[in-house]
C-alpha cells in the first residue's frame, strides 16, 4: 500500500519522515522526507541500490542528495566575493565540512502521481552559508527505462551564490563482494588526493589500476576515486555499469547528463561489518571535492539564475 507524505511523516519509527512510493511497471522506488533521499530501488524484486530500512537513518550518505555541496571543503573554509566563510566541520576525522547542508532536512512533496514525486525544500540563510537557494527534485519511474531524477536550483536571493550537487546511491550488482563485479567507467582521468580526500593533482587512468574505460573486474582496487574528463554519447550523457556474477552481464547502469563533470566511485572499504565492500557508491558530482576552495567546477548563481541537472539508475 502506498503510504501519503500527510500520515506518515508523524509516524512512529520512521526518522526519515514520510515515505513517498512510486511505481512503473516492474520498478519500484522509495524517496524518503528527509534528504529526500532514495531509501529503495529495486526491479522484479532486484535490489538495485543498497538501501536501508525504514525504522533506520541513512548512514555514509546512502541514497543521499548533495547540495550546495557534495564531498569535502577543506577545514569548511572557503571565500567568495571577497568575503570569508566558514561552515561546520562535520567530518571531525579530517576535519572537514561533508556533503553539503539539506541530507537531514525535511522536504516538501509538491506533486506526485503513481509513477513519480516531486519534493522542494529551501535553503535559508546560515552562518558559512549566507544564501537563499531554492531546490527542487523530481523522481520518475518509467517502466521501460527506470528512474530518472531531475534536479533544479533556484537563487532566491539577492546576490551571487556558490554552488554545487551531487548524488550518492550505492549500488548492487549481486550479492558477492565487489571485488567480483566487473565496472565500465569511459573516464580518462582521476584526480589524487591527500590523506583528508582533498584534491593535490591529477592523473591519466590509462596503465592504472583506475583504467575502467574497458569492463574489467574491480578486484581488490580500493576506490574512494573522483574521475573526470567522461566520455559521452551525442546526447551528451555518460554512465558508470556494473555487473556481478560470472556470467558478467550488465546488472545496473547509473547514466549522468552533461550537468555532471565529475564521478566519485566508492568501494565502500571503511563501511562497517557486513556492508564493507557489499556495494558501490557511485556519485554524479557537478564538481570535484573542495570546489568552494579550488572554484573547479563551481557553479556562480546569480540572483533568479536556475541550474538544472538530470542522472537516473537503470537495470542492465
Amino acid at each position: 500500500m502506498r503510504v501519503s507524505a500527510r500520515n506518515a511523516s508523524g509516524a512512529p519509527n520512521r526518522p526519515t519522515g514520510a515515505q513517498h512510493e512510486i511505481a512503473a511497471g516492474p520498478h519500484h522506488c522509495v524517496v524518503t522526507e528527509v534528504g529526500a533521499t532514495l531509501r529503495e530501488y529495486s526491479c522484479d524484486g532486484r535490489a538495485l541500490v543498497a538501501g536501508f530500512d525504514v525504522g533506520q537513518r541513512s548512514t555514509s550518505g546512502r541514497g543521499q542528495l548533495l547540495a550546495p555541496w557534495p564531498n569535502r571543503i577543506r577545514d569548511g573554509r572557503y571565500e567568495f566575493d571577497g568575503h570569508d566563510h566558514q561552515l561546520p566541520v562535520d567530518e571531525p576525522a579530517r576535519s572537514n565540512a561533508i556533503h553539503g547542508l539539506v541530507r537531514w532536512s525535511p522536504w516538501t512533496r509538491r506533486d506526485g502521481t503513481d509513477s513519480s514525486v516531486t519534493l522542494e525544500h529551501t535553503i535559508y540563510p546560515r552562518d558559512g552559508y549566507p544564501f537563499l537557494v531554492a531546490l527542487r527534485v523530481t523522481y520518475s519511474l518509467d517502466a521501460d527505462s527506470g528512474l530518472s531524477v531531475h534536479v533544479n536550483a533556484r537563487n532566491a536571493g539577492s546576490q551571487p551564490c556558490p554552488f554545487a550537487f551531487g548524488a550518492h546511491p550505492y549500488l548492487r550488482a549481486g550479492s558477492a563482494p565487489v571485488d567480483d563485479w566487473e565496472v565500465e567507467l569511459a573516464a580518462s582521468t582521476r584526480l589524487l588526493t591527500d590523506d583528508r580526500a582533498i584534491p593535490v593533482g591529477r592523473e591519466p587512468v590509462e596503465g592504472t589500476a583506475f583504467d575502467f574505460r574497458r569492463p574489467r573486474p574491480i578486484g581488490a582496487t580500493v576506490l574512494d576515486t573522483c574521475f573526470t574528463d567522461l566520455e559521452r554519447d551525442p546526447r551528451g550523457v555518460t554512465g558508470v555499469s556494473l555487473a556481478g556474477g560470472r556470467l558478467l552481464e550488465p546488472a545496473v547502469t547509473l547514466w549522468m547528463d552533461g550537468r555532471f563533470p565529475y564521478v566519485m566511485l566508492f568501494s565502500a572499504d571503511t563501511l562497517p561489518g557486513g556492508e564493507r565492500r557489499a556495494s558501490l557508491a557511485v556519485e554524479p558530482m557537478t564538481a570535484p571535492p573542495d570546489a568552494f576552495r579550488s572554484d573547479e567546477g563551481l557553479i556562480r548563481l546569480e540572483p533568479s539564475q536556475t541550474w538544472s541537472g538530470s542522472w537516473g539508475i537503470r537495470p542492465g
